[in-house]
């Protein structure tokens, strides 16, 4: 009897997970998000903002940076570094000379590490119909997931969950390639009070540096016309 039991539980369990497969139409999924997406930018885009990010290198804090976002005229997103604060302490003469270049390559390794992230954080209409016409769509604890590999460069993988009823991120997940390093990020998104989604917090593990980034938006402001 217990044998029994256990063949039509697990039939059940196959039936339903294909029944919602078959109920996810990706393509009117993928519209729909690109639609919320597409209206949220422009609410955002009345906003300027900074991110605060934080430099560990073996869990020891390095560097600080604070950049800020805003849109231009024509809808570009636009960055600026206002503020870097590191904990090294200079070394004098000639050590020092080298000490400031090592900064300057590992401060550009770090900046190419969050335009990565951005990549992930905004995608196009195109991108984001060309990942879901090739994820893998499910439903969890009350949130649509999808998951698909190759979507910016090769062996890249992303994972996201959408709010079924906003159509809004909710998180991010990436593995994804810097030069030859390997590099993991995670990203939260929030809501204002006005239900305009935003990305929260970035988090970025570079193991081949030895390297990881805790990054937060903050100071969101409405821009002045």
């Amino acid at each position: 009897m217990k044998i029994i039991k256990t063949i039509l539980l697990h039939s059940v369990f196959f039936v339903s997970s294909f029944q919602l497969q078959a109920q996810i139409d990706k393509e009117t999924l993928s519209l729909n998000i690109s639609k919320a997406e597409e209206a949220n930018q422009l609410k955002l885009k009345e906003y300027i903002w900074k991110r605060r990010s934080d430099v560990f290198i073996e869990s020891q804090l390095k560097l600080t940076t604070i950049t800020e976002f805003s849109y231009s005229a024509n809808g570009e997103l636009e960055t600026k570094i206002v503020d870097a604060e590191t904990t090294v302490e200079k070394k004098p003469g000639f050590r020092g000379k080298a000490q400031a270049s090592a900064a300057e390559d590992k401060m550009e390794y770090i900046e190419k590490a969050l335009k990565i992230a951005l990549d992930y954080t905004f995608m196009t209409k195109g991108e984001l119909l060309d990942f879901f016409s090739k994820a893998t769509v499910t439903e969890k604890n009350g949130l649509i997931e999808a998951v698909a590999d190759d979507v910016h460069v090769k062996g890249d993988r992303l994972m996201v969950g959408v709010d079924p009823d906003t159509h809004m991120f909710t998180y991010k997940e990436f593995t994804s390639l810097l030069g030859q390093d390997k590099i993991e990020g995670k990203l939260n998104y929030e809501k204002f009070s006005d239900g305009t989604n935003h990305l929260s917090t970035t988090m970025l593990n570079l193991p081949a540096q030895k390297m990881n980034i805790d990054a937060k938006n903050q100071d969101y402001t409405i821009r002045i016309k």
